[in-house]
């Protein structure tokens, strides 16, 4: 029976290796990503590039962290403005487009993240909103049942988690459903929750460690700076991926050697 039990382990943990990323290409190689920043405006209404700051410096991080700029795409609502790189116009079919065409090739995973203003409805994508539901839909349609992390940093994007929820996915929200988040002034470099996604990244071994240190990082911003009533980022990490994300490394990879 002892020897049974160990086989079976054994048998289960060579599985695991087996679907765990080639060290040599790195953990995030063929994993399609879309960082979308959804609006130019402050709270006040005046002009802000605190989300584009985010989108671009985000885009950066991410790249260090493994994902290859070939299969990530960047997307603005003011894409003009920015020439490295060359983000695209923020649209929620032009998103769609991205994601059907990227992971078409890169089909390790997907990361979608969107810095945005918010509200009940959804995260704004320029000048209308894109509900939970749709995107849902777009990341059932073209992510399907490989891993997928969602990253949403906005007012009230705890929305989204009940729709996007699923075995296979990790959603991280930068609040409640019902709660604001901060730092979308026109003086702000970038949106509180961004920030700390800047700021932890760089320490986070994996997603699921990424997700818990933001929190902390939000909670203790928020503290700081006075805003009440606090944001509570939201973290939702599916049963299927749970057990998969430490194989995941977001640790810089080491540069090949000629």
């Amino acid at each position: 029976m002892r020897r049974l039990a160990r086989l079976a382990w054994l048998i289960c943990a060579l599985c695991l290796v087996g679907a765990a990323p080639a060290a040599a290409d790195g953990a995030f190689s063929d994993w399609t990503a879309v960082i979308v920043a959804g609006d130019w405006h402050a709270h006040s209404g005046g002009p802000s590039e605190a989300f584009d700051n985010a989108r671009r410096d985000v885009s950066l991080a991410f790249e260090r962290a493994g994902f290859e700029r070939a299969n990530l795409r960047e997307f603005s609502v003011r894409p003009d403005h920015y020439k490295n790189p060359n983000p695209e116009k923020s649209a929620p079919q032009a998103i769609y487009n991205a994601l059907a065409e990227l992971t078409a090739r890169a089909t390790g995973g997907c990361l979608v993240y969107f810095s945005s203003h918010g509200a009940p409805q959804g995260v704004v994508i320029d000048q209308q909103f894109l509900p939970p539901g749709v995107l849902a839909r777009m990341l059932d349609t073209t992510c399907g049942k490989r891993p997928t992390v969602v990253i949403v940093s906005a007012c009230f994007s705890g929305v989204f988690v009940p729709a996007l929820a699923g075995a296979n996915r990790m959603v991280l929200t930068a609040a409640r459903p019902d709660r604001s988040s901060f730092g979308c002034g026109e003086a702000d470099k970038y949106p509180y929750f961004d920030q700390c996604i800047l700021e932890s990244l760089p320490g986070a071994t994996d997603f699921a460690v990424l997700g818990r240190t933001v929190q902390g990082c939000v909670a203790t911003r928020e503290t700081k700076e006075g805003m009440k009533p606090p944001s509570e980022p939201q973290l939702f990490i599916g049963p299927q991926l749970k057990p998969l994300l430490p194989l995941y490394s977001l640790a810089a990879p080491v540069p090949k050697q000629n």
